[in-house]
């Protein structure tokens, strides 16, 4: 599960006068995987608070709450229990100087769960040839890499183009199979690398079959992942084998 950190610094404590947290990051983040991202933020008489009253934008230099403790960074984890987040929230630096706010995420849908559903949903448009289908599962600015074109498509148009060039050189349903899919989520943004075999009937009579390295970029767009970036290798075969290296 999630937990926000909100990083409340004492105006009466000197910079100076609090652990680097660098050694805090390295190892929540780096060593241990439980700090996804984080970042400082400009001094609390640098914010601006901003209200709606009686359809008027009303500004307010400055903080919300005239308090001395105020909000100077955040940190955004993922821990098992609130124990957890907690724990590591006592191990931050600022934590013996100001104040460390730990608050879990709301509930939502698994975004991985979604993530699964998007390869799922590209496997059976492929397999049934429906490009539309299959298109429907990028961004519409999604970058694609597919070394059988040889080129760099941008965008859904020359995506499906693409597509369409590749299915004219097969014939009948097209088998995806995705053997390993390894996926990592942040907020908005998650990446997977998977081994994907595909097999088909080539219009030549000859059969296809074969396993890629597909690296994949995923983008939140309106409450659904779409493809953002999608990068497919092959194994590279020039004609060398174990015994020429003997």
């Amino acid at each position: 599960m999630k937990y926000m950190l909100l990083v409340c610094g004492d105006d009466s404590v000197h910079p100076s006068d609090v652990a680097p947290v660098e050694p805090w990051v390295e190892e929540l983040g780096a060593r241990r995987g439980v700090r996804l991202h984080g970042h400082r933020l400009r001094p609390a008489e640098d914010a601006v608070t901003v209200r709606v009253r009686g359809g008027e934008v009303l500004r307010t230099d400055g903080p919300f709450a005239e308090t001395k403790e105020q909000v100077a960074g955040f940190d955004v984890l993922e821990c098992d229990s609130m124990e957890e987040a907690v724990q590591a929230a006592a191990e931050h630096p600022m934590a013996a100087a100001g104040a460390m706010e730990v608050r879990a995420f709301w509930d939502e849908e698994d975004p991985l769960v979604n993530i699964q559903r998007l390869d799922e949903e590209l496997t059976a448009a492929l397999r049934e040839r429906d490009i539309d289908r299959a298109v429907a599962c990028y961004a519409p600015d999604a970058e694609v890499f597919h070394p059988m074109r040889g080129l760099e498509e941008s965008g859904t148009g020359s995506l499906r183009k693409s597509m369409e060039w590749w299915l004219s050189t097969v014939s009948g349903p097209v088998s995806r199979e995705v053997l390993q899919l390894r996926v990592r989520v942040d907020e908005s943004v998650a990446f997977s690398h998977a081994l994907v075999r595909t097999r088909a009937a080539l219009t030549t009579g000859e059969p296809l079959d074969s396993t890629a390295r597909v690296t994949t970029g995923y983008r939140a767009v309106g409450g659904r992942w779409l493809i953002d970036h999608q990068h497919t290798s092959v194994p590279f075969d020039a004609g060398i084998n174990e015994e020429d290296h003997s």
